[in-house]
């Protein structure tokens, strides 16, 4: 097989009617975070245990497509010792691994962000690939004041999101290029917008010059809102409008999927709005899909709080999100099916 097969099969498997992406990548620190808030310890047990609960989830192979793991989940077993990434492939489940490493202030640019990890990232990526990760995920973000993100910061991330992709293509690993312009501040749903459109237009000329295949990447990026301190909040129809008009000027129709970020969203909040883009453009070019972390976990880690007894609840849990999702990603979520069980 070569390496454009190889590229194109795991499309194919990843981009499918209804299906999504769980996010569930989280760096030590963010996990501990998020552990600490139902007073567990994120213990190497206690992770993998929690990553083994989402992985073993019944039924969510029917609304989850991949899974983007954390580097150390590539290593770890289920509880009857089978790789946790040979448990997602054995239910058709792509498994994919977070490979930047981290973030940090763009020198000279005061404001901008630019995140670390391309020393190297060929050789992790062979490795990632003998331990069975298919694609890739990278994000860069762009915190937004009244003078940033400035030139430098936004043609900086651009060039770094398509020199990361180029390397994933060529090791045969498809690349998921994230951009996220973050929701903090004060900011109105305009300037989000003119952010959000600055920032993907540069990277799709940056993926151009570095010669990306379009149709074998994901492009992962925010939904188009106010800030969360604005005054001023927007209705999801609103969002939905504001997020296509700004896809339509910027995201080539070569781009098989775009799988959104839930950026701080609660998970109803999250899925209402995937829903609106869906119905606001049925017939649109990509496909327009999630790729959710705490907007699929959250309501799992308070239904668990580490506790055996509570797996099958917490999975539910999972369950009843993705296939939540999974009926916006076609424009199919009613709101009144949140007060409906995981099993309807």
């Amino acid at each position: 097989m070569t390496v454009t097969d190889e590229l194109q099969a795991t499309i194919e498997q990843m981009v499918q009617p209804g299906k999504g992406i769980l996010a569930a990548d989280e760096s030590l620190p963010t996990i501990t975070k998020r552990f600490a808030a139902i007073t567990i310890e994120a213990t190497k047990d206690n992770r993998r245990a929690y990553r083994a609960l989402l992985f073993t989830a019944p039924g969510i192979e029917e609304y989850i497509s991949g899974v983007i793991a954390f580097e150390e989940t590539l290593t770890q077993s289920s509880a009857d010792g089978t790789p946790l990434p040979e448990v997602l492939a054995q239910r058709g489940i792509v498994t994919g691994v977070n490979v930047d490493k981290g973030k940090g202030p763009l020198a000279l640019s005061p404001g901008d962000i630019i995140t670390y990890g391309l020393d190297g990232l060929a050789e992790r990526m062979q490795q990632y690939k003998s331990q069975g990760a298919r694609f890739a995920k990278w994000r860069e973000v762009y915190a937004i004041t009244e003078r940033n993100p400035t030139v430098l910061g936004i043609t900086a991330n651009a060039e770094m999101l398509a020199r990361y992709a180029a390397v994933c293509q060529e090791q045969g690993i498809v690349p998921i290029v994230e951009a996220e312009v973050l929701i903090d501040g004060d900011h109105s749903l305009a300037r989000c917008a003119e952010v959000t459109e600055a920032v993907q237009q540069e990277i799709f000329h940056a993926l151009h010059r570095h010669h990306v295949v379009l149709e074998h990447m994901i492009f992962k990026p925010n939904m188009v809102m106010p800030g969360k301190e604005h005054p001023v909040r927007a209705s999801a129809a609103e969002i939905a409008a504001a997020t296509l008009q700004v896809f339509r000027r910027t995201i080539p129709a070569a781009v098989p999927s775009i799988n959104f970020l839930s950026g701080g969203l609660s998970p109803e909040e999250a899925t209402a709005n995937l829903n609106a883009m869906n119905a606001a453009l049925p017939d649109a070019h990509w496909a327009l899909s999630f790729s959710y972390g705490r907007a699929l976990q959250q309501p799992v880690l308070q239904a668990w709080r580490g506790q055996a007894d509570n797996v099958v609840d917490a999975q539910r849990a999972l369950l009843k999100r993705a296939r939540l999702n999974g009926a916006a990603s076609r424009g199919e979520y009613q709101a009144n099916d949140e007060s409906m069980n995981s099993l309807s």
